[in-house]
């Protein structure tokens, strides 16, 4: 539940000018104007599952954006039953000035892809079906200025060549991968919440560069209700981020009783040293991994 210091859950990642939204909890419009952001260019919202602090901003945030005169398309991915929770919640947001589309996960995992950027679902351990998500920005090979002198192409279409286009020149055909090197290590962002920790998850958060993974309960002693409710500790987060070998974790879905997290932070670190306790409005930016780290 929302305390006078904590929204309810969402994620917003931004790349390359486009927006994805990860659950959409009560408030959550709130604390994006809180940052200064906007709505209206969302281009996707994902849902985990249906429960209501996972869900229940969806209504106000259609109207916002509807009232922001969006007209482009609004993509919604989510479990089985996305269709008709939506058109359930949209009986007190019945006009928009743009469509919805749907897409139902049928999968116990699914890509989708969006040009250089991957959306991946994958089914976690809840007591109803739900789903956690990695967003993978990919990273296209160096361009090899030797390897585009060895095929004779003039310098103009060199650049063509390195944005993706494929070229036909005096009949022969030319493609990207014949002036690039081999793909260059991308960008992996995993976000996993209301579930116990299982190797399926260590294996589709493996090595990403930031895990925003949920973490109910902080006092060891509350174990057995965290499997009871199929939740987790800190401390199980913490030993899932080291499995996976993420480069960070950010625990985040605190229980309401859990009014200071950062009180058992530091058995965490003993775990899994790259840990953090969430907190509203935390923001980073993602980079490429330069040679030296390859």
């Amino acid at each position: 539940m929302p305390l006078p210091y904590r929204w309810l859950t969402s994620l917003m990642a931004r790349y390359n000018g486009k927006s994805i939204l990860i659950d959409c909890g009560e408030g959550t419009q709130i604390a994006m104007k809180e940052k200064g952001w906007s709505p209206k260019p969302i281009d996707v919202i994902c849902f985990t599952h249906y429960h209501a602090d996972h869900i229940s901003g969806l209504p106000g945030m259609l109207l916002t954006m509807g009232n922001a005169e969006r007209t482009e398309p609004l993509l919604l991915i989510g479990p089985k039953g996305l269709t008709r929770v939506v058109n359930a919640l949209r009986v007190i947001a019945p006009e928009l000035p743009f469509p919805l589309e749907f897409l139902e996960l049928t999968q116990v995992s699914q890509s989708i892809s969006m040009g250089d950027l991957t959306i991946e679902a994958y089914k976690v351990n809840h007591n109803v079906v739900c789903y956690g998500y990695n967003i993978l920005i990919h990273r296209k090979g160096r361009f090899l200025p030797e390897k585009a002198a060895a095929l004779g192409l003039d310098k103009p279409y060199w650049g063509r060549l390195q944005r993706g286009e494929t070229l036909e020149i005096e009949g022969r055909q030319y493609t990207p991968d014949m002036v690039l090197g081999a793909p260059r290590k991308g960008i992996k962002l995993s976000y996993c919440t209301d579930t116990r920790p299982t190797d399926s998850i260590a294996e589709h958060v493996k090595h990403a560069d930031l895990f925003i993974c949920e973490g109910m309960y902080g006092e060891p002693e509350k174990k057995a209700k965290a499997r009871e409710y199929k939740h987790m500790t800190f401390e199980e987060a913490a030993l899932l981020a080291k499995k996976a070998e993420v480069s960070r974790l950010w625990l985040t879905h605190f229980s309401p009783s859990l009014t200071y997290p950062e009180e058992y932070m530091g058995e965490v670190r003993k775990i899994f040293r790259q840990a953090c306790a969430g907190k509203d409005g935390m923001t980073e930016e993602l980079l490429f991994c330069e040679e030296e780290c390859q």
